[in-house]
């Protein structure tokens, strides 16, 4: 393998060079609104990187704080006039200092967890058989808040409670269609399959309801996206040829996912991270990613019409674009698909497309700054009277949450497929 492949900061040296050092980043990217020093932007940690790469910094903690203050939202990349990508050279930037500095002690615990499907589920059970011990329910907002702070965690959040068993559990691996219908690999995604199980039942009920078969492989493991906010590319890369080598066991003519990220992930981080460092897995990989599709995405293609079906319950909701899919040009689909929905009336906040602030474990290592983006998201959803706020990604649905329930608000948060099933009578309340 070449010293290029090995070496993460020489593969982005010659997008380095794209950027002029305007300064356009700094008005679109939430972590300089929330840290509003230089090398919280994209500008700061280019110049950052290309210190690296000359070998001429201190990988010290000032570099790797610096590092760790992105959410990698794409916001930047998106207003770039040079297009310079500034989330993969951040990606890079990060597997560096691992590299150099080694994992910090929560990053390897992160990546001994999500590398090990059975540990998770061991450490998912757990949880919800010990949950009363550590958290107490607070009625008024309808959350759980921990009793007792604890590393990385503190108590002040709203979690939601862990499912006590797992949506991959609770399903064959084949559930059969109608002939002739497609044939969907459903990708679960770990917050779908342990925490918000109710996305995936939506997810299915209304695949099923348009007569499509749906595989829910029982060895895909998760995508790998928290071993990258901190470095640990390894982990990634395992796992995403163990996610390749499962998604491909099934002749399907999709690969679907209802989480943001994990889509994200599947479509083009993968190709990103890994089939540009491994020859060998690059055409799979680009082929699992031009058949990998949001669901929400894949069920306008398909042509769900709530209008011809729904019940007409009237809700009034306003709706939060996550990252993973505004990036990929996912925004117009799951907007009109609500708005055929009867009786949902879809009220548009301000700033629909902004970051909430989630970022992976940019929330868990700058909780504060974190809700300090959040904060204005909250006040947005709020000033629309809305009902409830819909979104397409369980992370963003937490930290909505969080928020939301952090100001007293009972703003329900809800998936867009959970509000269709709803209004199509498939989805019990």
């Amino acid at each position: 393998m070449s010293d290029q492949n090995n070496d993460p900061i020489k593969r982005v040296e010659d997008q380095l060079k794209k950027c002029v050092k305007c300064g356009a980043c700094r008005a679109n990217c939430p972590a300089f609104s929330a840290f509003g020093r230089e090398p919280a932007v994209a500008r700061g940690k280019v110049a950052l990187a290309q210190h690296i790469l000359k070998d001429d910094l201190e990988l010290d903690d000032q570099t790797y704080e610096a590092m760790s203050k992105c959410l990698l939202c794409g916001s930047c990349v998106e207003k770039c006039p040079n297009e310079v990508p500034t989330d993969e050279i951040v990606i890079a930037a990060r597997e560096a200092l691992a590299q150099k500095r080694g994992l910090t002690t929560f990053h390897q615990a992160v990546g001994q967890v999500i590398k090990n499907r059975s540990r998770m589920k061991m450490g998912a059970k757990m949880a919800s058989v010990l949950g009363p011990l550590f958290f107490k329910k607070v009625p008024e907002t309808s959350g759980l808040r921990l009793r007792f702070p604890l590393p990385f965690v503190g108590n002040s959040r709203h979690i939601p409670a862990i499912a006590k068993t797992p949506f991959i559990d609770r399903h064959p691996e084949v559930i059969p269609g109608e002939p002739g219908k497609p044939r969907i690999v459903f990708f679960v995604g770990c917050m779908t399959n342990f925490v918000y199980t109710q996305v995936g039942e939506a997810t299915l009920a209304l695949f099923r309801h348009l007569g499509c078969t749906v595989i829910i492989p029982k060895g895909q493991q998760c995508c790998g996206l928290p071993g990258m906010s901190g470095g640990d590319l390894k982990t990634v890369r395992e796992l995403a040829e163990k996610n390749l080598d499962e998604m491909e066991r099934y002749e399907a003519d999709y690969v679907m996912s209802a989480c943001a990220t994990c889509g994200g992930a599947l479509h083009r981080l993968y190709p990103l991270v890994v089939g540009k460092r491994n020859p060998d897995l690059k055409n799979r990989l680009e082929a699992l990613a031009a058949k990998t599709v949001d669901a929400s995405q894949l069920l306008h293609k398909l042509g769900l019409k709530p209008e011809e079906t729904g019940t007409g319950e009237r809700i009034n909701i306003t709706y939060h674009d996550p990252c993973h899919l505004r990036t990929r040009g996912i925004t117009t689909q799951p907007r009109q698909l609500l708005k055929a929905a009867p009786g949902v009336e879809l009220v548009e906040m301000e700033g629909a497309d902004r970051c909430c602030g989630l970022g992976g474990t940019f929330n868990v290592y700058h909780y504060g700054s974190s809700m300090s983006i959040n904060e204005a998201k909250s006040n947005a959803i709020m000033a629309t009277k809305a009902e409830a706020v819909v979104t397409g990604c369980p992370g963003c649905m937490m930290q909505l949450s969080d928020g939301l329930k952090q100001h007293g608000s009972s703003v329900e948060v809800l998936h867009t497929l959970e509000i269709l099933c709803r209004n199509l009578g498939l989805l019990k309340q």
